[in-house]
């Protein structure tokens, strides 16, 4: 990880002058003055993004708001509050929970010091402040941890440099111990949420348990322990000295799509079947092509998208769509040629674009052209016919969580949206206004049984005839028509 700091000095010292953006990808129209990193999407329809810039940033995070039209490429951005003087992270663990909070843990650096920090802090958007959080008792290290957010709305935070996790209590912000019989350390290990609430992990090192480098774990939230998942056949992690690994996503097929940095050779793929519990070899990245840490995004018509590099931490960027069967290539963006698959992230958007940040003030939106997945959209039970600006209301439906968290990334940043989005837009204007959801009843992935959320109506937004839709990993419900008073 140590050469990352080296690789990032070819982002300042070389220019992608010339390149054109390819059809699927268009830059903001207002780019940021900083470098984008970390990304995340709030309740509100809203995306904090971190500054990663060694210069000015680490402490500083900013907040990028749609246009009236619902345009994220239109979009603008303003800065939010900053952390605390003493924590500036890079390469954390973080999530929004349910309760429309988000929350950040440890950083591999911390002011680009490499100390595993223990730090952390949770953001409340209302009241635009962080807060720190004590880490787990006995934790002197977090760093570049790997956070999951289960489907009873506890986070389970890993201990990068040791066998250990444990669970956040978003009520109290207190920590209780879980994952016994972890197999291996939690370093460079990400994990997936599953439709049982189990969760899954790659190991990425050797150990009597691992001895051919191609064991994976269950986590299973009723026992808090964790038990062997199987072989993923090939070898998922670079054994050549980096022990990095690619992102693994759930899709609506119930298979998760796992990706790997194989260092030497070309980066294998395999696929773990949830409801049969094997997996299967997937296909082999072209050339010398892997990802060495990178983003993967489940999109709307259950493709994945992945970012890809030679080797570990070279330059020169490739994406793909996996279909299910076959790795298609799709056009790059401008800095393709000077990134490495670690620089970039993804975020689903609720229009279901993706966000694209690769530590530079170049920010693009991908637009996929599939239709989305069947049976996975969500639904809403309307009880009134016309609802109040200002007020909050309990909307209920089904689906309100996604097939999947959708966007991973692994044990360096998560950036997970399996969470209800509601959207209105006025009928006579065509003007989009975000609802800010919270305290939805589950986080739990591929769940199809009642959901419910609550909805802060916003209160500037248009009177009059509107429609509501929710929106969940960028697949919106059908349009509701509802009067705004």
């Amino acid at each position: 990880m140590q050469l990352r700091n080296l690789l990032y000095v070819s982002l300042v010292l070389l220019i992608a002058a010339g390149l054109a953006g390819a059809q699927t990808w268009q830059p903001l129209n207002h780019q940021p003055n900083f470098a984008a990193g970390t990304l995340h999407l709030l309740t509100d329809g809203t995306v904090v993004v971190h500054h990663e810039d060694g210069n000015s940033g680490y402490t500083d995070w900013w907040k990028f708001t749609p246009d009236i039209n619902g345009s994220y490429v239109n979009g603008t951005w303003s800065q939010i509050a900053s952390l605390s003087s003493n924590y500036g992270p890079e390469s954390f663990g973080s999530a929004v929970l349910a309760d429309g909070r988000m929350i950040i843990e440890g950083g591999e650096q911390n002011f680009a010091d490499y100390v595993w920090t223990n730090l952390g802090a949770i953001y409340d958007p209302l009241a635009n402040t962080w807060t720190p959080v004590n880490p787990p008792s006995g934790w002197s290290t977090i760093g570049d941890a790997s956070t999951v957010v289960l489907a009873n709305k506890k986070l389970m935070l890993a201990n990068c440099c040791t066998e250990q996790q444990a669970l956040l209590d978003p009520t109290t912000l207190t920590w209780t111990p879980t994952g016994s019989g972890k197999f291996d350390g939690n370093d460079e290990e990400g994990w997936t949420l599953l439709p049982n609430g189990e969760v899954l992990t790659v190991d990425c090192y050797t150990s009597d348990y691992n001895p051919d480098g191609t064991n994976s774990e269950l986590y299973n939230p009723g026992t808090g322990s964790w038990s062997s998942a199987g072989s993923t056949v090939v070898q998922l992690w670079d054994s050549h000295g980096s022990y990095e690994t690619g992102p693994a996503v759930l899709r609506p097929n119930g298979t998760v799509f796992a990706t790997g940095a194989n260092g030497a050779g070309p980066g294998n793929t395999s696929i773990y079947n949830v409801n049969a519990g094997t997996w299967t070899p997937g296909p082999t990245f072209p050339g010398m092509l892997d990802i060495a840490d990178g983003p993967a995004a489940l999109l709307p018509d259950g493709n994945v998208l992945v970012d890809t590099s030679p080797g570990i931490f070279q330059l020169g960027v490739q994406f793909f769509e996996f279909d299910g069967t076959n790795l298609n290539p799709v056009p790059g963006n401008p800095n393709s040629m000077i990134d490495s698959s670690w620089y970039g992230q993804f975020l689903m958007l609720p229009t279901g674009q993706i966000m694209y940040t690769d530590l530079s003030n170049d920010v693009e939106i991908y637009t996929p052209t599939g239709s989305p997945y069947p049976g996975l959209a969500p639904s809403a039970i309307l009880t009134t016919a016309v609802i109040t600006r200002g007020s909050t209301f309990r909307l209920a439906g089904f689906r309100f969580n996604g097939a999947s968290q959708d966007a991973m990334y692994g044990d360096d940043a998560q950036n997970a949206t399996n969470y209800p989005i509601v959207r209105f837009t006025n009928q006579s204007t065509g003007h989009v206004f975000y609802a800010r959801t919270h305290d939805h009843n589950t986080m739990a992935v591929g769940y199809n049984g009642p959901a419910y959320t609550y909805v802060d109506v916003p209160s500037n937004m248009e009177t009059g005839a509107s429609y509501l839709e929710v929106v969940v990993n960028g697949i919106a419900s059908p349009r509701y028509p509802i009067g705004i008073n």
